[in-house]
């Protein structure tokens, strides 16, 4: 069976919307969506990191996969779901479900408990979600600062190759850069490897990525957009001053907790859309700092 992944740019990792009772709030996805796409923005993913997919249930992850599928259908962004971080019967409940809702790809963690400790263990659980989806292209979430999982990338796709027949690329989270390439050059170039984190967007492109996955792409899409262009237009110093900018954006929002809740505050500030706070165990920015916050990026928008 082929199955064709074609996007290549900049996606953005969307967040959950939740209500003050923290559940969540579905009816906001098409203005989302809508201000994404205004923004250049041709691709979501949802339930990832940035997403708090680990922190919904199934049920919940199936209502918001719903909306979105319904709401790209205007839009025609691509929708990628992020289907792992469960246990392994909602993994396949999900990505069945993903591909039934019409999803143009899938992500997926590792198993967070049972962890894989070699490659061809990691392919082994990749196999059965790609049965579980097998007409929708599979891509793998390495983020092992997250996971825990920090398994060789180049040498998983080049093993996987042959193996996975809808496996079609990665979602490379991790500051080794150089890992990054070599899964990039994995398989004479065959895979699609999303650069993953908002610190090394400018090295990556100027590496020769073409893709990109960064919590900042929802606050503030210019910076990646412009990156991508002034790259290919060989302006390698504007790239830099805006990977410079966007870094600093970055760190002055962490120091007031984590980054999921931060990004969200300056997402409910800055854009016309409010997502509300980050779910527990994620503790939000104390109220008191919004106002020393919102003066300390101003000058970064």
């Amino acid at each position: 069976m082929l199955v064709n992944f074609t996007f290549i740019g900049i996606m953005a990792p969307v967040f959950t919307i939740f209500n003050p009772d923290f559940s969540i709030n579905v009816e906001k996805i098409p203005s989302y969506a809508n201000y994404l796409l205004d923004s250049g923005i041709h691709g979501v993913l949802i339930g990832a990191t940035s997403g708090e997919g680990t922190s919904l249930s199934v049920q919940e992850r199936k209502n918001i996969t719903e909306a979105w599928a319904n709401a790209v259908k205007s839009t025609h962004q691509h929708l990628m779901v992020q289907v792992g971080g469960a246990p392994f019967p909602d993994v396949l409940e999900l990505a069945r479900h993903a591909e039934s809702m019409g999803a143009d790809s899938i992500l997926t963690m590792p198993e967070l408990y049972f962890k894989p400790k070699k490659t061809q263990e990691l392919i082994n659980y990749l196999k059965f979600i790609s049965a579980a989806a097998p007409r929708t292209p599979l891509l793998y979430y390495h983020n092992p600062g997250h996971t825990s999982v920090n398994i060789d990338m180049a040498e998983m796709l080049e093993m996987a190759s042959g193996q996975i027949p809808n496996l079609k690329g990665i979602k490379y989270t991790s500051n080794d850069l150089a890992g990054g390439y070599a899964a990039l050059q994995a398989v004479n170039g065959r895979y699609t490897v999303f650069i993953g984190g908002d610190y090394l967007i400018e090295p990556a492109f100027a590496l020769g990525f073409d893709s990109a996955i960064a919590t900042s792409m929802n606050v503030l899409p210019r910076y990646s957009i412009e990156m991508l262009q002034s790259v290919k237009e060989s302006n390698l110093e504007k790239a830099k001053s805006l990977q410079q900018n966007l870094t600093r954006f970055v760190d002055t929002l962490k120091k007031y907790g984590s980054k999921v809740s931060g990004m969200k505050l300056a997402m409910n500030l800055f854009t016309p859309i409010n997502v509300g706070l980050a779910r527990p165990p994620l503790q939000n920015v104390n109220p008191s700092k919004i106002g020393e916050i919102k003066s300390n990026l101003e000058p970064f928008l």
